[in-house]
């Protein structure tokens, strides 16, 4: 019989095994969800770079191949960027220099909106949520507005958004997360930070995982590093109710990951990854490439999220059809060298696994959802 040591969020959010699959805005597919699902697991959907009709449409596929098990909708809610034409001309200018290359014709420099291509929870996506009614969900870089918040309680969702600080997981308990990701420095793609704070004082998710579980009364989930049982066991031992994971996911058959960004991941190692806010404007865990190393990894000059992006642009169209990952964000954690290439139900059939066996000997059987 499966039993886990903490079994609040399996209750909480009806699923088998403590494992949510991050959302992974830009590579997680509803195929990853739906077989994450299907396997026991949290699904999720990344609803950040959709549409609301796209999230509608998504919704519906996963709920056709997934039945009634439970599913997550993430969406970001970061303050929109203010959007100082200077700052982004002198951008524009540091790239020409550093990295700037005589075939490619730089951006010109428009005024560009405050998000572009990303959508902010609004009540467009609310209206999303109160019509599909998905059992959970989550935030990043905080919370939305308190009244979309009430909107979401009341559509009988369970709320949950990520913190990178003990003080932020305490202020997401006070207004109303059910449950709160810890977000260790090793996580891959964009930090969740959404209080002031100095990022090189941001702990690892095996120190910060204990002093929120200590903070807050609500569950805790564990983020950043764990990318097989080993990990999922050690979380729950410093008192995590689950994980979310994502980079295990990365090479899973359901990801469709462009050649070379699968490429830049089979390669990483321990020390590939870097915290950079030169590719969005906002501290992210990526790949080191040329674009990091020489603009970055963390410059002072880059516009805020995610007006960083768009400039470098032309250089990556150039050097991706050159072959080359010069320019490319290939979000990652520093638990690539852990992910296997296999389907999404095996990998997390086989944490559970590992997880159950590492603390007491048992062993995982989902039941498969109709």
């Amino acid at each position: 019989m499966t039993t886990w040591r903490d079994e609040r969020l399996l209750a909480l959010f009806g699923i088998e095994a403590p494992i949510i699959q991050a959302p992974m805005a830009g590579v997680g597919t509803p195929q990853l969800a739906i077989a994450a699902a299907r396997a026991g697991a949290l699904g999720s959907l990344p609803c950040a770079l959709l549409s609301a009709e796209q999230v509608r449409e998504a919704v519906a596929l996963i709920r056709m191949h997934a039945g009634a098990a439970p599913l997550n909708l993430n969406f970001f809610c970061h303050e929109p960027a203010v959007v100082d034409q200077h700052r982004l001309d002198l951008w524009q200018q540091l790239i020409q220099t550093r990295v700037g290359d005589p075939d490619v014709a730089p951006l010109p420099t428009p005024t560009l909106s405050a998000s572009p291509g990303i959508h902010i929870f609004d009540d467009t996506f609310c209206s999303v949520v109160e019509e599909t009614k998905p059992q959970v969900v989550s935030f990043h870089f905080g919370l939305p507005d308190a009244s979309l918040v009430a909107r979401v309680r009341a559509s009988g969702a369970r709320i949950i958004s990520s913190a990178t600080t003990v003080a932020e997981a305490r202020w997401l308990a006070a207004h109303g997360c059910d449950a709160i990701i810890a977000m260790g420095t090793e996580a891959g793609g964009h930090r969740g930070t959404f209080l002031p704070g100095a990022l090189d004082t941001q702990a690892g998710t095996f120190a910060l995982v204990p002093q929120i579980v200590d903070a807050v009364h609500v569950p805790v989930i564990a983020a950043g590093g764990i990318a097989d049982g080993r990990g999922l066991a050690a979380a729950l031992m410093l008192g995590a109710s689950a994980v979310q994971v994502g980079t295990a996911y990365l090479f899973a058959d359901e990801v469709a990951l462009p050649p070379l960004y699968r490429r830049g991941i089979e390669q990483a190692g321990d020390n590939s990854t870097a915290l950079t806010n030169v590719l969005t404007g906002r501290p992210a865990r990526a790949i080191v490439n040329r674009a990091v190393r020489e603009l970055g990894p963390l410059s002072a000059d880059a516009p805020p999220f995610p007006l960083a992006g768009p400039h470098l642009a032309p250089l990556r169209s150039h050097f991706e059809a050159a072959g080359s990952d010069d320019f490319t964000p290939m979000w990652c954690g520093q638990s690539a060298a852990l992910a296997k290439r296999l389907p999404a139900t095996d990998i997390t059939h086989r944490m559970a696994t590992q997880a159950l066996e590492t603390m007491n000997g048992g062993q995982f059987l989902s039941k498969t959802h109709d």
